[in-house]
């Protein structure tokens, strides 16, 4: 049985994934009475009845639910609109998340966050900074919303911590405050969830609440709202006070005399944008006192995660890219700005985005377009309007031959010199269990091409 502040505390904890178990057990360890509320049952709800919770299977709040309860711990997949939220809401309890819930949790002798946050690169952004700090000799970890629960982390395993935080992760915060937070770029995403940009933007800024706040200041949105004081940092020439790029290298200007950390070309995955990150990254670890050589030696060593602008194969010399994690418009058009001659295959979930800026910004490197998933008639739509002379495929099958059905389209619009890049610039999950295996699938349709050759 637990002692101190969570003995016998009743906590309501909304949803049984990754993040509600994490967060339900790690209660459970301290003593609090647990109730897992969620919408099915499953193995996991039985395992945590078994190690004391009490399990509502249930849509929406029951009678009773938040009785006695001060608080209810959700998981991202709640918006603030959930009737299960509003249900909380109405009775007087506090709502928050799993991060929240790990901060609250920590003890005096806690690491620091380092924290990421942005609408594109932020797994990329952390994976980065955890490669630097251990670089110099930190014992760290990348965790967070890039899929290891912050409740989980045993209290002396790390002496720093990255950490990848979302715009969901943070509208549910109230307390949690990093030592650092980068915010990477803003745009449009996860609307339906937030309900608006504005409400996107302002969980956005909430890993600036009492830190250093780090910017990109080629982001105009980022760089109005970087507080004074704050660091920024930016693909040009910086100013004092600022990271950047010189002649080819990437550039620490923030203290008197300007410090060479690493050559552009050795920052990998390529594209402006990993430079960006590469900066990101660099910024909160030189913050937190690493030395410039651990910045190179990290960012030279790092090995980019998977789906990221990947190169799968060459084929009769035509380049065929993975990058399946540009599931918004926003990442979509980075990736998209580093090839002049692409054939994009597109589509799947665009979480109430609008679409037509990215067709309208792309429209004249694209030489063909072959479109999947549930919303591809938006994307038609706008290509119609846009590029209305790029030959357009569409592909209606949701089966597991559908990845089979677009590789084979993308290859009769190719040449050789060309570039098929998967940038779906949409989420996956109409087809896919997640863009993993939606990138998975598509490698495996391009090696299957290849061999039928």
């Amino acid at each position: 049985m637990g002692t101190g502040e969570w003995d016998g505390r009743p906590v309501v904890v909304a949803g049984a994934a990754v993040a509600g178990t994490a967060a339900a057990r790690a209660l459970l360890r301290r003593g609090a009475a647990v109730t897992v509320v969620d919408r099915q049952p499953s193995a996991t709800l039985d395992e945590l009845a078994a190690e004391g919770a009490t399990v509502v299977v249930a849509e929406t709040a029951p009678a009773g639910l938040f009785t006695g309860a001060r608080e209810l711990v959700v998981s991202p997949g709640f918006p603030p609109h959930h009737p299960l939220v509003k249900a909380a809401y109405a009775a007087g309890l506090e709502v928050y998340s799993e991060p929240e819930l790990a901060w609250r949790l920590r003890g005096p002798q806690a690491p620091p966050w380092l924290a990421v946050t942005g609408t594109n690169g932020k797994t990329t952004t952390v994976t980065m900074l955890a490669a630097i700090l251990r670089a110099a000799g930190r014992r760290a970890a990348a965790v967070g919303n890039i899929g290891t629960a912050l409740v989980d982390l045993p209290p002396d395993a790390y002496e720093v911590l990255a950490v990848e935080l979302s715009s969901q992760q943070l509208h549910w915060s109230h307390r949690l405050a990093p030592a650092a937070g980068a915010i990477l770029n803003l745009a449009p995403d996860h609307l339906e969830w937030h309900g608006d940009f504005d409400a996107y933007v302002t969980a956005k800024t909430a890993i600036w609440r009492s830190g250093i706040a780090v910017g990109n200041l080629d982001d105009p949105r980022v760089a109005r709202l970087l507080p004074a004081g704050g660091i920024g940092f930016t693909l040009r020439a910086p100013r004092a006070g600022q990271l950047g790029v010189v002649d080819g290298v990437l550039v620490d200007a923030v203290a008197t005399e300007p410090v060479p950390l690493l050559e552009v070309a050795a920052v990998r995955p390529p594209g402006a944008h990993n430079v960006a990150n590469a900066l990101a990254a660099a910024a909160l670890a030189r913050w937190y006192g690493v030395p410039a050589r651990a910045v190179a030696d990290g960012l030279a060593g790092y090995q980019p995660e998977p789906h990221r602008n990947a190169p799968v194969a060459t084929i009769d010399g035509v380049t065929w890219v993975d990058d399946s994690k540009a599931t918004n418009p926003h990442a979509a058009l980075a990736s998209l700005s580093a090839y002049p001659r692409v054939v994009w295959v597109a589509g799947g979930q665009l979480k109430g985005v609008d679409v037509t800026d990215l067709v309208r910004q792309v429209a004249d490197r694209l030489v063909g377009v072959v479109l999947l998933g549930v919303d591809r008639a938006s994307l038609a739509a706008a290509l119609a309007r846009h590029a209305p002379r790029v030959p357009v495929v569409e592909v209606a099958s949701t089966d597991d031959g559908a990845m089979g059905e677009v590789v084979r389209a993308a290859a009769t619009l190719a040449a050789p010199g060309d570039t098929v890049l998967l940038a779906p610039a949409a989420a996956s999950r109409d087809m896919f269990s997640g863009y993993a295996a939606r990138g998975e699938a598509f490698a495996a349709a391009v090696r299957a091409q290849g061999a039928g050759r």
